[in-house]
């Protein structure tokens, strides 16, 4: 019954910007710590950025300034903004739930930065 579906992913040129979106059901959002994950072709998973559930946000090094997660839980949905993209940035992102029965993860989103 859970649930992470990702949107918000397409091409973007360098330079651009995209907000991803994981719309959350299943369980008690509000109580979840959120992450961001992404997966190069060949390259292993790695985390991006995470919100817990007072808000408070942590980011990996190579992201931070051009990376902001956020989530809202009224609408049960965690958001990645990403700016300043660059070639080196595409992926498929997929979001994370660690909730208080379990760890989900969403099917992942394509991210495509060309020109």
């Amino acid at each position: 019954q859970v649930q992470l579906v990702e949107s918000g992913g397409g091409l973007v040129q360098p330079g651009g910007s995209l907000r991803l979106s994981c719309v959350a059901s299943g369980f008690t959002f509000s109580r979840a710590i959120m992450r961001w994950y992404r997966q190069a072709p060949g390259e292993e998973r790695v985390f991006l950025a995470s919100v817990d559930t007072s808000g408070a946000t942590k980011y990996i090094d190579s992201v931070k300034g051009r990376l902001t997660i956020s989530r809202d839980n009224a609408q049960n949905t965690v958001f990645l903004q990403m700016n300043g993209l660059k070639p080196e940035d595409t992926a498929v992102y997929g979001c994370h739930a660690a909730t208080d029965t379990g760890t989900y993860w969403g099917k992942g989103i394509l991210v495509t930065v060309s020109s």
